[in-house]
């Protein structure tokens, strides 16, 4: 079992699929209405639909070999 505090979300495989469709799909960094309807659809808070969108993106930046955080050209 995941510890606590160590930045992961207990989501059902159901959100986390919706969220990496959204995430390859719709956008990187969902704001306003684009969050609050990919929130809606996970049935998550557009807080922690943001904070997996916000963990995910540096998992993906890792994976590419880009530095963690924003602030790069490419974003």
């Amino acid at each position: 079992a995941p510890r606590p505090g160590s930045g992961r979300m207990n989501l059902s495989e159901e959100q986390i699929k919706l969220l990496e469709d959204s995430f390859k799909k719709v956008s990187k960094h969902p704001a306003g209405t684009t969050l609050m309807l990919i929130a809606a659809e996970c049935g998550l808070s557009e807080e922690d639909t943001q904070k997996w969108f916000k963990l995910r993106n540096a998992q993906w930046r890792q994976a590419e070999g880009l530095p963690a955080e924003l602030g790069s050209v490419l974003d």
